[in-house]
């Protein structure tokens, strides 16, 4: 498949940092914000400190690196064949092309690429992230975001995805003037299993991503004034 891009954001690309454990991007009006993983990991924080505690620390770790090594390279796979480029299966895990093919039907029902892995921020919202894609899903314009996962996932679980799918929604927007349809959560397994999330009652998640800034806020400056 032969994929169409756009390019509505320009060559837009934010310096970052990390400072006491939040990602920081310096966008164009000069403020440093947070990334909008680290307001919705601050928001679970106590869902991993609990899961830690559970399974130990070093399965933790080691269960986190796989998940990121496994993500990471999923990743690439996808990005690339949107990108149009020719998949040489020698610079990716055997794991990555398996759940690739298994996940190929859904990725071909996206087309007209607005973004690949780009830099978003608000200066409304005060924060700023990296978007997997946003394009037509189905024909509808869409914030796309691609997962993998041990096993199939609950979806009150994955609340977080949703909120975070929003702040992009809601930066694209901002940026471009270009309004998101719905959002569009695509996971799969190892063992081939496909899950796609279809959300479209944005004003839900716009009121959960102010909740989850709230709550960011409100610790981080707490912290800073020394409670």
């Amino acid at each position: 498949m032969n994929f169409i891009h756009h390019n509505y954001l320009g060559d837009v690309e934010l310096n970052c940092k990390n400072k006491n454990g939040i990602r920081l991007y310096n966008i164009p009006n000069g403020d440093w914000v947070p990334s909008i993983t680290s307001v919705t990991s601050f928001y679970n924080r106590q869902v991993f400190v609990d899961w830690r505690k559970r399974v130990g620390n070093e399965e933790a770790d080691r269960i986190t690196k796989k998940a990121t090594t496994r993500g990471t390279d999923f990743h690439e796979v996808a990005q690339d064949y949107m990108l149009n480029k020719e998949l040489n299966w020698d610079n990716y895990r055997p794991a990555s092309k398996f759940m690739f093919y298994h996940l190929k039907p859904e990725l071909d029902k996206i087309n007209n690429i607005h973004a690949i892995e780009r830099t978003l921020y608000s200066e409304y919202l005060g924060l700023a992230g990296r978007v997997d894609c946003i394009a037509e899903y189905e024909g509808e314009l869409a914030v796309i975001d691609f997962k993998t996962s041990e096993k199939i996932k609950p979806e009150k679980w994955i609340e977080n995805y949703f909120v975070q799918e929003m702040f992009y929604a809601s930066a694209y927007y901002e940026m471009t003037g270009i309004p998101v349809k719905k959002l569009i959560t695509l996971m799969v397994t190892p063992g081939g299993e496909i899950q796609v999330f279809d959300k479209r009652n944005k004003g839900d998640y716009i009121k959960l991503l102010v909740r989850y800034i709230k709550e960011f806020v409100s610790h981080n400056t707490r912290t800073t004034n020394g409670e």
